[in-house]
C-alpha cells in the first residue's frame, strides 16, 4: 500500500513538474501553428474541391437589367438559360458569357423555375399566370397546361405551379407548389394523366414543392420548402423516400452522372416567417447521390450590407451545372444588385 501511494505520488509531482517546465518553454509543445514549438510542415494540398466565381460571367449588356433571378438551366449544348422577372425574361448565355438570345414580346408575369428537355425544348412555370409553357429553342410557343390566369386544382388549372422535369419519352411532371401542393403528371401529348400529393408531412404528403428533377432511372426528387426535405417520387406518385435535415431545398439539378446537386440554406425551424427558413442566414449548396449520401458540400458568403460582391449570394433560388462541372447559381434577394445569376469555376483536388 505505501508503495502504491508513493507511486501516485510521483505521478502528481511529474504532472506539476511536466506543466511548469511547458510554461516555462522548457519542453517543445507538438503543436502546430498557433502554439509555442516548432511549427509543423504540413503538406498545403487541396483535397476538397472548390469554387471560384468569374467575375465577368455574364457579358450582360447595359441595357438589360436585372431582378428577381428565379431560374437557370443548362441545355445539351451547354448554352446557359436564365429567368428574370423583367423583360428579355429569357436570356441565353454562353458559358464563357457572350449573350446568344434574347426571347422579346412574350408576355411572363412571375417565371419562376426552366427545364431544358431531351428534344432541347424549353419548359417554363409562369407562377403569377398559373401556367406551364413549352417553347421551341426560339421562342414559339408549342404548349400550354394549365389555364391562363385562371387558379384552381383539377386537371386544367393550377395553382401557382413552380417547376418541371420531363422524361426522356416526353412526360411532364409539374410541381403545382405555391398555391397548392401536389405533383401534376402529363402525357407527351399534353393530356393529364394524374396528380398527387395533399398538404402534409408525412410520406407522399407536400408543403410547398418547390422544384423537381429526375435522374436516369426515372425517380422524381421534390424540394420541398416548407417541409424542409427532398422527397423522391416514382411516376405513379409512390414515395420512395426522403432526405430530411440536411438543406432547405430552393433548387434542384440532376446531371448526367445521377449527381444530384440542391442549393438553398440550412435547416431551420419554424418562425414568424411565412414560408421556412426565410430569411436564410446562410447560402450552401450540395452534392448527393441517389442514396441521399452527402458527397460533397459548398458554403457562399450571405450578402452583407455592401451588395453585389462577386461570389455573394442573397436568397440563392436557381442551380445548374455545365458538362466541364462549373456551377450556375441565381438569387432573389431583396437589393438588385443581388438579383443575378453567377458562375462558379470549379476546382478539383489535387492529387
Amino acid at each position: 500500500m505505501r508503495t502504491m501511494r508513493r507511486i501516485v505520488e510521483l505521478g502528481r509531482r511529474g504532472a506539476v513538474c511536466m506543466a511548469a517546465a511547458l510554461v516555462a518553454g522548457a519542453i517543445v509543445a507538438p503543436f502546430g501553428d498557433g502554439h509555442a514549438g516548432a511549427a509543423a510542415s504540413y503538406p498545403k494540398i487541396n483535397l476538397a474541391v472548390g469554387y471560384e466565381v468569374d467575375p465577368a460571367w455574364p457579358a450582360k449588356p447595359d441595357d438589360i437589367e436585372w431582378q428577381g433571378m428565379t431560374g437557370l438551366a443548362v441545355g445539351p449544348d451547354d448554352r446557359v438559360w436564365v429567368l428574370s422577372a423583367l423583360a428579355p425574361h429569357v436570356q441565353v448565355y454562353s458559358t464563357s458569357g457572350e449573350l446568344l438570345d434574347t426571347w422579346d414580346g412574350l408576355e411572363f408575369k412571375s417565371p419562376h423555375h426552366v427545364c431544358i428537355d431531351h428534344e432541347r425544348n424549353v419548359w417554363i412555370a409562369d407562377h403569377g399566370r398559373h401556367v406551364v409553357e413549352k417553347y421551341t429553342p426560339a421562342g414559339e410557343l408549342l404548349l400550354r397546361l394549365g389555364t391562363l390566369n385562371e387558379p384552381g386544382e383539377d386537371a386544367s388549372h393550377f395553382n401557382r405551379p413552380t417547376s418541371t422535369a420531363v422524361s426522356p419519352g416526353g412526360d411532364v411532371f409539374i410541381t403545382d407548389g405555391y398555391g397548392n401542393n401536389r405533383i401534376v403528371h402529363f402525357d407527351a401529348r399534353g393530356r393529364f394523366v394524374k396528380a398527387w400529393g395533399t398538404l402534409g408531412v408525412g410520406g407522399g404528403e407536400l408543403s410547398q414543392p418547390h422544384a423537381i428533377a429526375m435522374d436516369t432511372r426515372g425517380r422524381l426528387y421534390v424540394g420541398e420548402r416548407n417541409n424542409c426535405r427532398i422527397q423522391i417520387f416514382d411516376q405513379d406518385g409512390r414515395s420512395l423516400g426522403q432526405w430530411r435535415n440536411l438543406v432547405n431545398p430552393w433548387g434542384l439539378w440532376i446531371t448526367p452522372r445521377d449527381e444530384v446537386y440542391v442549393c438553398g440554406s440550412s435547416p431551420k425551424r419554424w418562425g414568424d416567417a411565412g414560408n421556412l427558413g426565410n430569411p436564410p442566414t446562410d447560402q450552401l449548396v450540395m452534392r448527393l447521390d441517389t442514396t441521399g449520401r452527402v458527397l460533397e458540400l459548398w458554403t457562399f458568403p450571405l450578402a452583407g450590407e455592401v451588395k453585389g460582391i462577386p461570389g455573394e449570394l442573397d436568397w440563392v433560388h436557381g442551380i445548374a451545372v455545365d458538362s466541364k462541372g462549373d456551377l450556375y447559381l441565381s438569387d432573389v434577394g431583396a437589393d438588385s444588385p443581388c438579383q443575378r445569376a453567377q458562375k462558379f469555376i470549379r476546382l478539383p483536388a489535387e492529387r
